[in-house]
């Protein structure tokens, strides 16, 4: 019981720092902390959709997926972290003003925060949704680190989002996935001889 307790304690603590770097210092400049956020930021730009319901419809499709390849329980607490992170980014865009200091300086948090949350999913037996999912999938079959795939897989859509709304956001993009997908690796590779309950369990069932 304990166990878990504090497995769904840490998603909802990574889910909810997740949801904070995007709301808060990442989706204020258009800027994608992922493939599934730069698709929400297009949708938001196209038809003018909430950016947290764009972040749901954007996970949808990879949620079908999961089931298949990582199994049920890993995919309930994926959506669930996929609703917290939602609600987060919509209750805080609509009642919390961007405090804008600088640029790099909303990059750089938005990249920590996103990274240790993002981390902290994987290591609780979930993910962020989007493309964590494929890039967890690539991982799996190819024994690569996850967040140098996920910096691959993005890559793409933040030349997307580059070229519909500003070219300067795929460099932006780059900068934070650098140090996201960084960080994401060594929460991922850190020895948790104490905490057994967050080993990574992602891989296919």
């Amino acid at each position: 019981m304990r166990k878990t307790v504090l497995t769904y304690f840490c998603l909802l603590f990574g889910a909810t720092l997740q949801g904070m770097s995007m709301s808060l210092f990442l989706f204020p400049h258009s800027i994608p902390s992922g493939g599934a956020a730069g698709i929400a930021i297009l949708m938001n730009h196209w038809f003018h959709l909430s950016l947290g319901f764009s972040l749901w419809l954007a996970n949808i499709v990879f949620l079908f997926f999961a089931i298949r390849y990582f199994g049920y329980t890993w995919t309930v607490k994926t959506i669930l972290s996929v609703a917290i992170t939602s609600t987060t980014v919509n209750i805080l865009t609509l009642n919390v003003p961007h405090l804008h200091v600088h640029l790099l300086v909303d990059i750089l948090a938005g990249s920590i925060f996103f990274g240790i949350g993002v981390g902290i999913l994987i290591r609780a037996g979930a993910s962020s949704g989007g493309m964590v999912i494929p890039a967890l999938m690539i991982a799996s079959y190819k024994n690569w680190s996850p967040g140098k795939v996920m910096m691959g897989i993005n890559f793409l859509i933040f030349l997307a989002t580059a070229l519909v709304i500003d070219y300067k956001i795929v460099i932006f993009a780059i900068i934070c996935q650098f140090f996201s997908t960084n960080i994401i690796d060594y929460i991922y590779e850190l020895k948790l001889h104490k905490i057994k309950f967050l080993e990574a369990s992602w891989r296919k069932r």
